[in-house]
């Protein structure tokens, strides 16, 4: 009972010690683009302007110690850490350090090697966004990197399945589109184009599929294990290239997130057949009326009637105001396995 309230004593003065959302941004590791961090810091939050996001945070922030943990997220295919702000703010506030790395060739700022090529890269990413934090003069005596989180949506989520242990194949990948080029075709294709039940369809899939099969005739196997991950969280993640055997029995535990109404992969093909074969996976949200583009909070300003908006706004009667709730869940599940227990 002591130790319980000596833990809640030290949460509270946490809480009322650290004044706000520090961001700074660090040099990525052998080349890699630049790692934004998140993390508690003495001073306070301000306006600050990411390309159309007005957020609030403290730049160059003093760091502050938190709980000694670090959680790194993988953004989705052309992604940046402004669409995960809410959910690294929740995480921050409750003491993790959050990093992002800049998934190259599928970022913002260049989006030319979406899909495999990119999935082929981001877990070492993640890895060596772990070491520049770790080498950072700044961070590198507030953390324990021996347990680390990984969250990543989409292609993120991807991301985080490989470092929970599972193996995937770019032929995989060809021979799902293969056989269901028309039910899941925004995965097979990305934001290019979509069917829209006319006569163009059949040229649509045909020059899809020719693209495809040329590109990703790659049968290897692909895993990445860094031993510092110790508990990872895939959102809406494309998943019908992994080898569900490798993810019946994660190496850690591992949370999903499912969105029903998601166009852009449809769970069957993807969440679904991971929640299928992993008994031992958490179900930290399991959302009826979300799209594929739900846990993006901030939501980007998509223009009307885009492939964007399409795919990754929200659908009618999906009610925004209960993300705060994932967000807390998520934490609550990084705190679960990354913390001592009290």
């Amino acid at each position: 009972m002591k130790k319980h309230l000596l833990t809640c004593v030290l949460l509270f003065a946490f809480a009322n010690a650290q004044a706000g959302i520090g961001l700074t941004e660090l040099p990525g590791q052998e080349g890699d683009g630049p790692v934004s961090v998140f993390y508690p810091s003495s001073d306070e939050d301000k306006a600050l302007q990411r390309g159309p996001f007005a957020l609030q945070l403290a730049w160059q922030g003093a760091p502050v110690r938190g709980n000694g943990r670090l959680v790194v997220i993988s953004h989705g295919s052309g992604g940046n850490p402004w669409v995960h702000a809410d959910l690294a703010r929740t995480l921050v506030q409750a003491g993790f350090v959050v990093a992002f790395p800049q998934h190259r060739g599928d970022h913002t700022g260049q989006f030319t090697d979406p899909g495999p090529v990119s999935w082929k890269l981001r877990p070492a990413e993640v890895s060596r966004a772990i070491d520049a934090v770790a080498q950072s003069p700044q961070f590198a005596t507030l953390l324990a990197l021996d347990k680390t989180g990984v969250y990543g949506g989409s292609a993120g989520g991807h991301t985080a399945l490989t470092l929970a242990g599972g193996r995937w194949s770019p032929a995989a990948f060809r021979r799902h589109c293969d056989a269901h080029i028309a039910d899941d075709f925004s995965s097979c294709v990305g934001f290019i184009t979509r069917l829209r039940g006319n006569i163009l369809d059949g040229l649509k899939k045909t020059v899809a599929l020719g693209v495809i099969r040329q590109r990703f005739d790659d049968t290897n196997w692909y895993s990445h294990k860094d031993p510092r991950i110790q508990a990872a969280v895939a959102s809406v993640p494309f998943a019908a290239d992994f080898d569900m055997a490798s993810l019946a029995a994660p190496r850690i535990p591992l949370g999903l997130i499912v969105a029903h109404q998601d166009i852009n992969q449809a769970p069957r093909f993807h969440i679904d057949a991971v929640r299928a074969v992993c008994a031992s996976c958490t179900i930290i949200a399991d959302l009826p009326n979300a799209g594929h583009g739900a846990m993006l909070s901030p939501l980007p300003p998509f223009k009307p009637g885009t492939i964007e908006a399409e795919l990754l706004g929200d659908p009618p009667g999906f009610d925004r105001s209960m993300l705060p709730e994932v967000d807390r869940k998520i934490t609550a599940f990084f705190r679960q396995h990354l913390l001592p227990t009290p």
